[in-house]
Formats: structure tokens, C-alpha cells, sequence
């Protein structure tokens, strides 16, 4: 199932059981289990232990596999099979949602080659791992890492308005979260059209209850995004919280037509009968 999937099934869940909240940070769930496994772990190891952490998760063919890549790695590798190599430890973290551990693995590639590519990805790992993140440790640690890799490539490409997204939604979740704010419209004084943008303003408008903001990020949002299924059913879930009824109605109605998926369905059907 996809990981949009998943976001609307488990907004819809906390709804219907009349406990409506959204989470600290946006999220693209892959898998509720995946975060929890993480989470409990990381309850007896340090946040920046991941690989400790998720060593006894792995098959023994999977163990196999990444120390087969570990010495290859140390066997004085060229730069590109160094890359590789690290590059294929890391996709056997991500299939198993163990994100910490794959940033892990490309970060110290990053740092020993000064690869921009290498740094981009483990940023964009740790975001991953930032987003399943409860503890408050790890939340700072994933976000920490996630704001060192990704502004080095922002350094050298400040165009590059997604990470600049993500490492905004890093500082929201933070002590100081008008910083992420700030950057966040930023974004869309240089880009009104950006998705990320327009979808996370949105979802902080949520956060803080204010549902007739959160109807006009989303309703721009899906002007210039129409295919945007979370932001169709944010908008929906807004207009439902406003008391906007029949737009409510209306938009979980287009929402049905966007998608087959018979749990995202079941959702809506919930709210259509509150209304």
C-alpha cells in the first residue's frame, strides 16, 4: 500500500474513534509497525546507535549481504565502489524502515568523499527517520542529521526548495518552531505554487486549529496539484472540522473518485456519516 495510503487511513481511524489529532510532524508513513519496531528499540539504545539498534532485525542472509558489502568497503575500494557498495547497505536498512541505520551508512560515505549526492540521500533518510521518530532524543538526533546533510546541499544548490521543505519541517517539531514556519513561507514568496510548501502550511493549520487557513492552503494547493490525494483529503477533513458541511460533503465525494483503496474509502464513508 502506498505510504499516502496510509497517512489518510490513519487520520481517518483517529477520527472516527473521536480522537482527532494530527501528529507533531508530517509524516509519510510506509509502515505503522516499521515506526514502532524503531521506537521500542531505540527505548534501550542510544538514538545514535542505530546500527546496534536494528542488527538483530536483520536475516542472517541479509547480515550476510551487508558485511559481504562491509569488506568490500574496507578493501580499499575505489571511490565508486566505496558508493556502491554503501549505496546497497543502505536500500537493505530502508526496505526494512530502519532509516537511522541507512543514514548512518551514507553519511560517513558523504563525509568521506565530500559527495553531494551521498549527502543529499543521507539527509533524506534521516528526514525519513525523523518522521517515525516519538522519543524526543531520537526526534533531535533524525533532525539534527537531517539539517546537517541536506543545507550541505543546499549550500551549493539553494534551489533546491524540497530539502529546503524538509529541513523546515525539521525546526517545527523544534524548540524554536517559528523558524520552520518562516522558512516554510519563504518558500512560498519564492514558489506560490510549491507542494511541499502549500501542503505542510496547510497541515500546521490543522495543528493549531485554524481550519479556515488550512481550507485556503488546501484548496490552492489542489488549484495547482490536483492529483495531490493527500492534500483532496486534507481539504475535506478541513472544510469537515470548519463546519463547512456541504464542501465537506462535496469534497469526500471527489475524494472517492480519486482512489480504490477500500480502506481509504471505508474513512470517508465514516465522516459522510457524521455529516
Amino acid at each position: 500500500m502506498k505510504r499516502s495510503q496510509l497517512i489518510l487511513i490513519a487520520i481517518g481511524i483517529i477520527a472516527i474513534g473521536g480522537l482527532y489529532a494530527l501528529p507533531s510532524v508530517v509524516v509519510d508513513n510506509e509502515s505503522k509497525a516499521d515506526g514502532v519496531s524503531q521506537e521500542n528499540s531505540s527505548a534501550s539504545t542510544t538514538s545514535t546507535d542505530p546500527i546496534a539498534m536494528h542488527e538483530a532485525e536483520l536475516s542472517p542472509d541479509q547480515r550476510l549481504q551487508i558485511n559481504t558489502l562491509k569488506l568490500q568497503i574496507a578493501e580499499n575500494s575505489s571511490k565508486e565502489e566505496v558508493k556502491s557498495s554503501t549505496e546497497d547497505i543502505a536500500a537493505i536498512y530502508q526496505e526494512l524502515g530502519q532509516y537511522d541505520s541507512a543514514g548512518y551508512y551514507l553519511s560517513l560515505a558523504a563525509d568521506q568523499q565530500s559527495d553531494m549526492g551521498l549527502a543529499e540521500k543521507a539527509g533524506n533518510a534521516y528526514y525519513e527517520a525523523f518522521s517515525f521518530a516519538l522519543y524526543p532524543e531520537k526526534v533531535t538526533y533524525t533532525a539534527e542529521q537531517t539539517r546537517k546533510y541536506l543545507n550541505k546541499v543546499l549550500e551549493n544548490d539553494p534551489t533546491r526548495l524540497d530539502l529546503k521543505t524538509k529541513v523546515a519541517m525539521t525546526y517545527v517539531s523544534s524548540s524554536n518552531p517559528m523558524q520552520g514556519i518562516t522558512m516554510l513561507r519563504e518558500i512560498l514568496e519564492e514558489d506560490p505554487q510549491n507542494e511541499d510548501g502549500l501542503f505542510n502550511m496547510g497541515v500546521l493549520s490543522m495543528q493549531s486549529g485554524q481550519y479556515k487557513r488550512a481550507t485556503e492552503r488546501f484548496e490552492e494547493l489542489i488549484q495547482y496539484h490536483p492529483d495531490n490525494l493527500q492534500g483532496q483529503f486534507y481539504l475535506g477533513v478541513s472544510y469537515f472540522e470548519a463546519k463547512q458541511n456541504n464542501k465537506a460533503k462535496a469534497q469526500f465525494e471527489k475524494v472517492k473518485t480519486m482512489t480504490e483503496d477500500e480502506m481509504i474509502l471505508g474513512s470517508i464513508e465514516s465522516y459522510l456519516e457524521k455529516l
